[in-house]
């Protein structure tokens, strides 16, 4: 488990060298942007449309994931989720 822990650390410390914009892109980029990501970033009003309905779908997305994988609503003994779960 020790050695899981140290490879797990290892990669995020890899992955957070790559996670933000380095210095060119950081200038590439709208100033709400600025960190996140490489390239240019949303040049357009349509552009800035589109990342915000992207945005809406993934935290949408993400809270029904949360909601069902908490309580998935299934009553009946022979689903299943109870295979994985029992």
């Amino acid at each position: 488990m020790k050695n899981f822990k140290n490879i797990a650390v290892f990669f995020f410390i890899f992955w957070m060298n790559f996670a933000f914009a380095c210095d060119a892109c950081k200038l590439q980029q709208p100033k709400i942007t600025q960190n996140f990501t490489h390239g240019v970033g949303p040049q357009g009003q349509f552009d800035w449309i589109i990342v915000s309905a992207i945005a809406v779908i993934t935290i949408f997305t993400l809270v029904f994931s949360i909601k069902f994988l908490m309580k998935p609503g299934e009553k009946d003994k022979n689903h299943i989720k109870n295979l994985i779960l029992n």
